[in-house]
This record gives structure tokens, C-alpha cells and sequence, in this order.
């Protein structure tokens, strides 16, 4: 990745239907707001241009919400707005969510016209029963129907993005829900543990003892037999939640992994560039409002000490199967990361939760199922 190459994402908030789980800026029935929210978005785009001047955009991601509530024409109008304000590294990577209610093969068609050539569709679960308990929109035959319309126009890098340890879900569906998403032929799989966020559908079901998710010890079942089995399968595991067939990683999270330069556009995107981070109002109105008026719509700015970056690089790195590179932190910091975390690195090491080579340090397997513990150890340096 070029030195100067930052990520670019596009946040969408609109959807069909708030999922039970989703505690995201998404709102649903706010389709009236979709075209003033695209000019305020353009409106912004022309805001934060001069500021990275002469530096390429490496990887678009537009997010939601859903980016495919929108008619193809007006994502493909978007889309060339970008190039015009934008330079483009030359493999740019360009990736947008979609679910699968609101794909068709026009729409997929006009995607790819417009240069988007990775697609991250929303599966979820592989039974209709465990979509319906999330709150879905979507069925499974949905989601096969819009893999194949996508290989059909030669959509080559497909990612379906799947939870595990949902209410009720047995360790046999998991196990069956990875193997109809191989058997889509897709190039990329993310599988991440439902997370229960405060302020959802489900953070209150939990709290009354309605919300019957499984254990601890059958959901880490879930994540290891899942690796296990995607491996099998020719997926290589790059990060603790996301397995690619070679060459088919995500080069946009891989800039947030890696601690690199983003710029976030649209309500509730945050954006970290040359030590600095902010993020956007999460209301709509608000966010257009403060566009059409002229004026920012960030709403929380701050510089970030070194120290914190420092931590945040290993912190986010360590997700990576492959580590934390010396020499990019030495690069970045000026320093050996021995410098700052010898001590700690060495004692992870001897409880078997870190390894070490040449070029990195990483998590062990151990490591991974205990990563809060182990970065406790590189906090306050």
C-alpha cells in the first residue's frame, strides 16, 4: 500500500427495517431524506477534498445502513462525483454493502458499470428461522439468488458477512451456515460474534432473561470449529473474524487494522488522518442541515497523543493474524516496539499468549481467545 494512500468510506443510514441487533446510525422509513442526504454528501465531498491533496484513494467502502435501498443510477452518479474530486491509486479497491432484499440484477449491473468491483452482502444466518429472530428483512434463498446474479455479471470477490452465538442458534446451523456460504462460492467470509449493544431490541430482551444466546464454551466451539473447517475449505483466516481465499482480503479494513489514514463521509462516519479523528452527527436532519447551511457536521474532533496511537497500532494489529510489523512501527514511531512494550511482550510470551518472529509480533491461539487480557498489558506506555 503506498505510503500516502488513505481509505475513503461512505456511510449510507437508511434501511428497510432497523435489525434487532444493530445499534448503527441506521434509520428505517426515512426514504423522503434520500436525495438531499446524496447532495449533502457530495456537499461534504467538496468540504474535506483540500484537505488530502496530492494523496490517492486506495479503497472506497460504502456502509450502512443499506447503500443498495438507493437506485442504481443515483449510487453510479455518486460514484463518478468521487472520481472527479478524488485521485485513485491504480488497484483501487471499491466495496459496497449490500442485502440481499434490495439487490436485482440491474442494479448489480449498474454497480459494476460504475467501477464497484467488491460487494460485502449481508447474510447473516443460513436459516430462515434464526433471520427472522434477528429481524431480517432477507430469507437464504435471497442471498443465493444475489451471489449468483453477481458471479453471472463477473463480480469476482464477494464477501458475505456472518454472526455466530445468535439466540437459539444450535452449533450444527453454525456449522451449516459456513457450509452454504462456501458452497455460494464466495471469496471472502466475515464471522463475528453477536455483540449485544446497549440501546437495541436485544440489550433489553437480555436484560429480562428472554434472549436465549449460547454459552461461552459452545460459542468459542462455534469460533474454533469454524476456523478449523474454513480452512479445510482453502479460506485463509488474516484476522480474528474475516478468512479470504488468497488474495481476497479486504483492503479497506485492512487500513483500519493497520492503524492507516481514512476519511469517513455521510452522517456518523468517523475519519483519523495525520493524528487527528472526528466523527459526524449521527442524526440525518442534523447532518444535512449542517451541510446545506455550509457548516461542518462534525461533531466530536480531538488530537490524538502519540501514545495512544502507539497503542491503538498494536491494539488493532494484533488482530491480525499476521501481527503487528516491527519495521512499519519503527517507521511510524521512530522506534523499536521493544523500545515502549519490551517488557510486556516478554511476559506474554512466557505465558503463551504472544509469539514473536523476525518481522512481527502476534497473537498465539491462546492469545486470541484471551486478546482483552493481553492488551491490558500494553496500556499506559
Amino acid at each position: 500500500m503506498a505510503k500516502d494512500s488513505i481509505g475513503l468510506y461512505i456511510h449510507f443510514p437508511f434501511c428497510l427495517r432497523k435489525c434487532l441487533y444493530c445499534d448503527f446510525p441506521s434509520y428505517a422509513g426515512k426514504e423522503p431524506l434520500m436525495d438531499d442526504y446524496l447532495d449533502a454528501v457530495k456537499c461534504e465531498i467538496d468540504q474535506i477534498k483540500n484537505r488530502i491533496v496530492g494523496r490517492k484513494i486506495e479503497t472506497i467502502f460504502w456502509g450502512g445502513g443499506t447503500p443498495t435501498l438507493f437506485h442504481g443510477e443515483k449510487l453510479k452518479d455518486l460514484l463518478g462525483y468521487i472520481k472527479e474530486n478524488f485521485m485513485f491509486s491504480e488497484n483501487v479497491e471499491i466495496t459496497t454493502e449490500a442485502n440481499p432484499e434490495t439487490l436485482n440484477k440491474e442494479k448489480l449491473e449498474l454497480l459494476k458499470e460504475a467501477g464497484v468491483n467488491r460487494l460485502s452482502i449481508g447474510m447473516q444466518a443460513g436459516q430462515d428461522c434464526l433471520l427472522k429472530r434477528l429481524g431480517r428483512v432477507h430469507s437464504i434463498s435471497d442471498v443465493e439468488r444475489s451471489v449468483q446474479w453477481a458471479k453471472d455479471l463477473g463480480f469476482n470477490n464477494i464477501n458475505v458477512d456472518l454472526m455466530f452465538g445468535l439466540p437459539g442458534q444450535t452449533l450444527d446451523q453454525w456449522m451449516e451456515t459456513l457450509a452454504m456460504a462456501v458452497d455460494m462460492g464466495v471469496e471472502h467470509i466475515s464471522a463475528y460474534a453477536l455483540i449485544i449493544e446497549e440501546g437495541t431490541p436485544f440489550y433489553e430482551l437480555e436484560h429480562q432473561g428472554k434472549l436465549n444466546t449460547p454459552s461461552e464454551e459452545v460459542e468459542r466451539e462455534m469460533y474454533h470449529k469454524g476456523i478449523g473447517y474454513l480452512k479445510r475449505k482453502g479460506y485463509i483466516q488474516y484476522e480474528i473474524s474475516n478468512f479470504a481465499q488468497p488474495g481476497k482480503e479486504c483492503l479497506h479494513n485492512l487500513i483500519y487494522w493497520k492503524n492507516k489514514d481514512y476519511i469517513g463521509i455521510g452522517c456518523g462516519a468517523h475519519s483519523s488522518l495525520d493524528g487527528e479523528r472526528w466523527s459526524n452527527y449521527n442524526d440525518i436532519l442534523q447532518y444535512i442541515k449542517s451541510i446545506s447551511n455550509k457548516r461542518t457536521a462534525v461533531e466530536h474532533r480531538q488530537r490524538i497523543p502519540v501514545s495512544e496511537q502507539r497503542f491503538e497500532t498494536v491494539m488493532m494489529g494484533l488482530r491480525l493474524i499476521a501481527g503487528v510489523s516491527k519495521l512499519e512501527f519503527r517507521k511510524r514511531f521512530n522506534n523499536d516496539i521493544r523500545h515502549y512494550y519490551g517488557k510486556s511482550i516478554d511476559k506474554l510470551k512466557a505465558q503463551g499468549l504472544l509469539g514473536e518472529d523476525t518481522n512481527n509480533i502476534y497473537l498465539t491461539s491462546k492469545g486470541m481467545d484471551l486478546q482483552n487480557q493481553v492488551l491490558l498489558y500494553f496500556m499506559d506506555y
